[in-house]
């Protein structure tokens, strides 16, 4: 049996501690909250004096009318996400690869991946002063083609293309990264023969680059649907407001709104522990899916 500590090793040990620590602090210790699901909680009584509740909570969960809206909101925008994901980032890969120049190949790269790195407040507030009534947006529209202004972040039409075409745009530059580097490790004898057989740039594209990232998009593909219950809670608490909750709310934001806005923290510690095993479950079974059909592990 291998020796799990090394005295050349505690350098590396060192290294992790601070990764370790935070993950003791802010992972292992609140477990100790998930009691609340199954209380009547009482304040001055404390988690452990509070009364036993049994189910009553999850039982709550299932009867309540808005919770088959809110999980349908949140299964509905993730697959969006997920889809336009996986199909918008391989397919600009592609266009991009096709460039011969590189200085603005490189330059266009770095453009779309910027928004990376953007915290959804910022892009929030961006967006907010464009998409007012009197914002950049209606302006444009009122001028041009003589409208009436819109309420975009307060249309329960217009907030859910709003919320995938944000995430597209600040995301997807990241993400081409990875296409691109498939991209790259194809065989360029592939192209030159092609090239001498008289394909034309569409049919190589069509037979030699997209056949060559399918093993990277249908892995990346089943890696995502462990995200099937994030519909982005960052994004989605900076944009929306009460009038679009029909469409918007998703799990996260009804917990949050139950749990520190309406002080049900037995609910909200519910939601989220049903949702927290229902994700396990989703991530054991993408794994497991990744592994038998690519042989891609984690470890």
């Amino acid at each position: 049996m291998k020796k799990l500590w090394h005295a050349n090793s505690f350098h590396y040990m060192l290294m992790l501690a601070p990764g370790i620590i935070l993950t003791i602090m802010f992972h292992i210790v609140p477990l100790y909250g998930v009691a609340l699901a199954f209380k009547n909680f009482n304040p001055s009584l404390g988690i452990w004096g509070s009364p036993w509740a049994g189910l009553e909570h999850f039982r709550y969960i299932f009867y309540n009318p808005q919770s088959k809206q809110i999980l349908f909101n949140t299964v509905y925008i993730a697959v969006l996400k997920i889809v336009t994901m996986q199909i918008i980032p391989v397919t600009f890969a592609v266009l991009l690869n096709e460039l011969r120049k590189i200085w603005f190949k490189r330059t266009v790269q770095t453009i779309v991946y910027l928004p990376h790195f953007l915290s959804w407040v910022v892009i929030a507030g961006i967006m907010r002063e464009m998409l007012s009534l009197d914002g950049l947006i209606n302006n444009a529209l009122g001028n041009l083609f003589g409208l009436d202004p819109i309420m975009f972040l307060g249309s329960n039409e217009w907030f859910r293309p709003i919320l995938i075409a944000t995430h597209v745009w600040k995301e997807f530059g990241f993400s081409t990264i990875i296409y691109l580097a498939a991209l790259t490790s194809i065989n360029p004898a592939l192209y030159e023969a092609a090239a001498i057989d008289g394909a034309s740039r569409l049919r190589r594209i069509w037979h030699i680059a997209l056949p060559g990232v399918r093993m990277t998009f249908v892995l990346l593909a089943t890696l995502s649907l462990d995200d099937i219950l994030n519909a982005g809670f960052d994004q989605i608490f900076n944009l929306y407001n009460v009038l679009v909750y029909r469409t918007a709310d998703i799990i996260d934001t009804y917990v949050f709104r139950a749990g520190l806005v309406s002080y049900q923290y037995e609910v909200a510690t519910a939601i989220g522990l049903a949702k927290s095993l229902f994700g396990f479950i989703l991530i054991s079974f993408t794994y497991w899916l990744a592994y038998k059909l690519f042989k891609y592990r984690i470890w």
